[in-house]
C-alpha cells in the first residue's frame, strides 16, 4: 500500500505525478490492485514520488491462516469468568481475572474477545513490556486469523501512524501495546484487556506521569464498555476493589492442561560458601536436571558483573559522580556504568582515594552468573536475557527463540523473564538473591518481592514435566517467605492489606507525591518547606481539609544525574479531599516556584517513593 507524506507543490509541472498524488489524498492508502484498476502504468509514477519523498510505501503483513488448535476447551472456572465477562457487553463494567501462573488467562482473554470482535467491534489489550508483545500478538493472530496491530515505543514512527490509523478507521480489531497505548484512536472499542494488571512499567514516570491501567479503566467506564484485568497476583488496590464489590472478581484456582503447581526448595545460604553467588545445592539440582534432559532458569533481578568496585585496603567506593549510587561494573567491556543517569567510565586501574591497587568486585550481577554458569557447565549453551543483552533490535526475539527450541538449557535473567512466557520443558528455576527486597525502606516492596517470587515460580513446571523452585536466602525463616511458601499469594497478599490498614497506607488512604530537583539540596529542600508550610495555613487550617504532610524530605537518591531531589507526600482519607487539596495547591506551588531554578511535579498514587 501507499501513502501521501510530501505537498503538492513539488508536483505542479508534472500532471501525471500530481494526479497520482491527488488521488492518494483522496483515499489516504491505496493497494496495489487500487492502483492498478485506477491508474495505468503508476509504478514509474510512484518511483518519482517516492524518489522525492512525498508518499511512502509499506507492504501490509499477509494475513495469518486461523490456528485450528488454538480453540482450547476451557475449564469450569475458565467458563464461567468468560460467561459474567460476556454477559456485560456493551456496558462498563471491571472484571479481575485472578489465576496461578499457568491457569489460562490467555484463553480467557480470547473467547471474551472473540464474543466482542463478533460483534463488530474491537478490542485493545495492553501488556507491561514490549518483550512480551510479540508471543501475545503470535497467539491472537492465531486465534483469530487476522493482522494484529501492535503500538510500541521501539516500532518506526511509520509503522506506528499505521497501526494508529488502523484503530481509528476500524479495520483493525484488534490493538496490542504497551502502557502509551492506552491512547490510541478506536472507531468502536468494545473491550480493554490489561494483562498483568500489578506491573509496575504501567506507570509512566517523567514529566507525564500516569498509570496506564486506572486510565485504562476510566476509558472504559466513558465508553461503557467491560474491561479485564488479569494477573496471578494482582496488585493489593486491584483486591481491595474486588473485596468491596467494585470489581468482579473471578478466580483460576488451578494450572490448565492439569499441571501441577511448583514444589519448593529453600536454600539456606548462612556459612556456606558460594561459587559468584550459586550455592552447592543449587548447582547440584541444576546438574540434576539438566542430566534429564530438561531446562533451568535463574533469576536475577541485577544486570552487569558486579554492582560495585571496592578498594580492599582503604574501603573506598567508585561511585556515579552524578548519582548518590556506586557504578556496576560490566566485564566484557571492562567498564563501569550507572543504571541510573547512563553515566560511563573504564575501570580504574588503582584507588582513587588511597592509590592501592587491590580492588576488589563485590556482588553479582547476571553477567557474573553467565561466566560461572559457562565455567561450571561447559557442554551447555547459556542464554543471558537482559537488558544489557536485548539492546539491539530482534535481540530479544532470538534469545527467546533459542530457548523456545531448546537450544539453550540454561537461562539466566532479570525481570524480562520473569512473567508471561512460556517454556514447555523448563523444570527449574533458581531464585539467587531473594533478601535484597526484604528489607527496603518502600512500603510497597513486600508486595513487590510477593509478585516476583510468584510470577519467576510460574514459569516452572508449565506443562507435563514438574516444576521445582529453589530459593537462596540468609533469611528462611522470614515471616513474610513462610507465609509465600506456605500459604500462597493470596494469604501474603491478604496479611499486607492488614498491615496497610493499621499503618494508614493505599489503599486505605490515598498519596499524592510533591518533588522538587534542583542544583543544590537546599534549594530543593526550601521550596517544598514553603510549600508544605502553605498548604498547612491555605488548605487544611482556611479549607480545613484534613491531611496528612510528611516532610520534606530527601529522595531515596537524593542526587541523581546531577540534581539534587526532594519530595513532600500527602496522604488523605478520601480521594476527593485529596483530589481537592491537589487543585488548591496547585496554584500555590506554581506561584512558589517562579523565580526559582528548580523543577517541579506532582504525582498523584505514587508507585515508588523514589
Amino acid at each position: 500500500s501507499a501513502k501521501v507524506r510530501g505537498h503538492k507543490d513539488l508536483v505542479r509541472r508534472a500532471a501525471r505525478q500530481a494526479r497520482l498524488l491527488d488521488m492518494l489524498e483522496k483515499h489516504g492508502t491505496m493497494e496495489e490492485r487500487m492502483l492498478d484498476e485506477f491508474f495505468k502504468g503508476w509504478r514509474a509514477t510512484m518511483e518519482q514520488l517516492l524518489a522525492k519523498d512525498l508518499v511512502y510505501s509499506q507492504r501490509t503483513p499477509e494475513k495469518p491462516p486461523a490456528d485450528k488448535f488454538s480453540h482450547h476447551r476451557l475449564n469450569q472456572a475458565q467458563a464461567a469468568a468468560v460467561e459474567k465477562i460476556s454477559a456485560g457487553s456493551g456496558c462498563f463494567s471491571c472484571h479481575l481475572l485472578e489465576g496461578i501462573t499457568g491457569s489460562g488467562k490467555t484463553a480467557v482473554y480470547l473467547e471474551a474477545a472473540e464474543k466482542i470482535i463478533a460483534d463488530g467491534a474491537q478490542v485493545l489489550v495492553l501488556v507491561p513490556e514490549i518483550g512480551l508483545t510479540a508471543q501475545t500478538v503470535k497467539i491472537f493472530q492465531q486465534r483469530f486469523g487476522m493482522v494484529v496491530a501492535v503500538l510500541h515505543s521501539r516500532m518506526s514512527d511509520l509503522s506506528r501512524l499505521d497501526a494508529w490509523t488502523r484503530a481509528l478507521r476500524g479495520s483493525a480489531k484488534i490493538v496490542i501495546g504497551t502502557r502509551s497505548a492506552v491512547f490510541a484512536p478506536f472507531s468502536r472499542l468494545g473491550m480493554i484487556i490489561i494483562d498483568e494488571e500489578h506491573d509496575l512499567s504501567y506507570k509512566q514516570q517523567g514529566t507525564l506521569r500516569y498509570h496506564a491501567r486506572d486510565l485504562a479503566i476510566k476509558r472504559a467506564q466513558l465508553l461503557d464498555v467491560p474491561i479485564v484485568l488479569g494477573s496471578a497476583t494482582p496488585s493489593l488496590e486491584s483486591l481491595h476493589n474486588a473485596i468491596h464489590a467494585r470489581y468482579v472478581h473471578h478466580h483460576l484456582p488451578r494450572r490448565a492442561g492439569g499441571a501441577d503447581p511448583p514444589v519448593y526448595r529453600v536454600i539456606d545460604l548462612r556459612g556456606r560458601r558460594l561459587q559468584s553467588g550459586l550455592s552447592p545445592a543449587l548447582i547440584d539440582m541444576m546438574q540434576s536436571h539438566l542430566d534429564k534432559g530438561e531446562q533451568v532458569l535463574l533469576f536475577l533481578n541485577r544486570r552487569g558483573y558486579a554492582p560495585k568496585i571496592l578498594c580492599h585496603s582503604c574501603g573506598a567506593v567508585v561511585e556515579c559522580p552524578q548519582c548518590d549510587v556506586p557504578m556496576t561494573f560490566h566485564h566484557h567491556d571492562n567498564s563501569l556504568r550507572c543504571h541510573h543517569c547512563g553515566g560511563r567510565r573504564s575501570r580504574p586501574q588503582v584507588c582513587e582515594q588511597c592509590g592501592n591497587s587491590d580492588l576488589l568486585t563485590v556482588g553479582v550481577g547476571t553477567e557474573r552468573i553467565e561466566q560461572a554458569l559457562q565455567e561450571l557447565f561447559p557442554a551447555e549453551n547459556v542464554v543471558r536475557i537482559d537488558a544489557d543483552s536485548t539492546r539491539r533490535k530482534g535481540d530479544l526475539e532470538k534469545l527467546l527463540d533459542a530457548a523456545h527450541r531448546g537450544d539453550a538449557r540454561i537461562l539466566i535473567g532479570t525481570q524480562m523473564i520473569s512473567k508471561g512466557h512460556h517454556f514447555p520443558n523448563l523444570t527449574l528455576v533458581g531464585i539467587i538473591n531473594v533478601d535484597q527486597r526484604l528489607f527496603s525502606s518502600d512500603f510497597r516492596s513486600s508486595e513487590r518481592l510477593g509478585q516476583l517470587f510468584v510470577q519467576v515460580s510460574g514459569r516452572a513446571g508449565r506443562s507435563r514435566l514438574p516444576g521445582v523452585v529453589a530459593l537462596q536466602t540468609h533469611c528462611p525463616e522470614h515471616p513474610q517467605l513462610q507465609c509465600l511458601l506456605a500459604q500462597g499469594y493470596r494469604a501474603f497478599a491478604d496479611t499486607l492489606l492488614a498491615q496497610r490498614r493499621i499503618t494508614g497506607m493505599p489503599p486505605y488512604r490515598f498519596l499524592a507525591l510533591i518533588g522538587a530537583e534542583a542544583g543544590t539540596a537546599p534549594a530543593a529542600g526550601n521550596f517544598l518547606n514553603f510549600v508544605a508550610e502553605r498548604i498547612r495555613t491555605e488548605i487544611v487550617d482556611k479549607l480545613r481539609i484534613k491531611l496528612d504532610i510528611f516532610g520534606p524530605m530527601p529522595a531515596r537518591m537524593e542526587k541523581k544525574a546531577g540534581v539534587y531531589r526532594a519530595q513532600l507526600l500527602i496522604s488523605a482519607l478520601q480521594r476527593s479531599r485529596l483530589r481537592q487539596a491537589l487543585a488548591a495547591a496547585f496554584p500555590i506551588i506554581r506561584k512558589s516556584a517562579k523565580n526559582r531554578k528548580l523543577f517541579w511535579y506532582i504525582d498523584v498514587d505514587p508507585m515508588e517513593l523514589e
